[in-house]
């Protein structure tokens, strides 16, 4: 289906783009053209209906530039698929279940991506949080706390992985067990920024890391405004913790706006460069949070606090027992308590026979859990 040269081209890509091996090398060789746009090559699927077509605009002059066709020559797809082998990465092309669905609200959606760790699939319900790279303590602690109650309520943490703001929301996600996804402005192998290495691989082994170029691209400038699309793509909603005016988190915001994502803001002192985008976007009409609660309650999530635990409970079962927000598998209790899966069954078996934890369905929850105050609430009896 040609697209109509009056207007723009349809969301999405056409019916087949990415199917099959021929299909897959197109793609591998169009995501190593750096100076080639992903909404140039969108456009071009839609006169040409494949990736093949797509390659073959390139290499007639048709599509990108003299640059695009010397750099051509030089990328060979099975070396590239080499590269991705050697860091457990994997190509998703759009013909494919996990090219998650949410990037074809984009007008310019990614060619392919390029994963590692887990499936997309596995990760449904995510909230982008973004904020500054120099962000200031109280920002980071806020971020980390709103990345743990979003992976304790079951929800993903979707950020860049950058310094400050990013690395706290993926930090605090992990600290609660849950998952987190990162998408970068380089290769997938490549750990930008370098002090994101130990994180980033953290997040490989629990999480998944996204990116739209393959393995040996430099972080450049101009890929992080491309990665903050995709950043908030793959999110139902966007909070931004702190960031200064014309910064990469109002560009976030600008996506999120195209997109119709929903759209939180952590209010700061007026008087602070740092917050300068989240009070421009309150009074845009974004929705103001205090904080984890605020967030959860918004997003219509349900929260609870957890009991404390029994003063008894030796290393392992505090583990699990802190683990155990809501109606879990055992695997999950396990990944939660950073646990193998038998050391966790055993002592949820254990907490069982104590009557502390019961099991239906093989899924487990405490005994007696407490619902969190509403705030402003009469205060409970003692």
């Amino acid at each position: 289906m040609p697209s109509d040269p009056q207007g723009p081209p349809p969301r999405g890509w056409p019916p087949g783009f990415g199917a099959g091996d021929v299909e897959r090398r197109a793609i591998l060789a169009l995501s190593g053209l750096r100076s080639l746009r992903p909404l140039t090559v969108h456009a071009e699927a839609w006169e040409r209906g494949s990736a093949a077509g797509c390659l073959e605009s390139v290499r007639s002059g048709r599509l990108g530039s003299d640059g695009d066709r010397g750099w051509l020559l030089r990328i060979d797809p099975d070396a590239t698929a080499v590269g991705m082998a050697d860091v457990g990465a994997r190509l998703v092309t759009p013909a494919e279940p996990e090219y998650d669905h949410r990037l074809l609200d984009l007008s310019d959606p990614p060619v392919g991506l390029f994963v590692r760790g887990l499936s997309l699939t596995d990760l449904p319900d995510r909230v982008a949080i973004v904020g500054s790279r120099k962000c200031s303590d109280v920002g980071r602690a806020v971020a980390e706390d709103l990345g743990r109650a979003l992976a304790s309520a079951g929800l993903a943490v979707v950020s860049g992985a950058a310094h400050g703001i990013d690395a706290a929301a993926h930090r605090g996600a992990l600290q609660a067990g849950g998952r987190t996804l990162a998408v970068l402005g380089s290769g997938i192998d490549v750990a930008y920024p370098a002090s994101s290495r130990e994180l980033l691989g953290t997040i490989a082994r629990s999480g998944a890391i996204v990116s739209e170029y393959p393995p040996g691209v430099p972080a450049g400038p101009r890929h992080f405004p491309a990665r903050n699309r995709i950043v908030v793509a793959l999110a139902r909603a966007l909070v931004v913790v702190e960031g200064e005016a014309r910064s990469g988190s109002r560009i976030s915001v600008d996506h999120a706006l195209e997109l119709g994502r929903d759209i939180f803001a952590v209010p700061g002192p007026v008087t602070s460069p740092l917050a300068e985008t989240p009070l421009e976007m309150i009074r845009d009409g974004a929705t103001l949070i205090r904080g984890a609660v605020d967030l959860l309650d918004d997003l219509g999530v349900d929260r609870e606090l957890p009991p404390p635990a029994p003063p008894d409970l030796d290393g392992s079962e505090e583990r699990v027992w802190n683990a155990l927000a809501g109606r879990l598998l055992a695997d999950a209790v396990a990944r939660r308590a950073r646990m193998s899966v038998p050391d966790a069954i055993t002592t949820l078996v254990r907490l069982e026979l104590r009557g502390l934890v019961t099991s239906s369905g093989g899924r487990f929850e405490r005994r007696h859990r407490a619902a969190a105050p509403v705030a402003a609430a009469a205060p409970s009896p003692p």
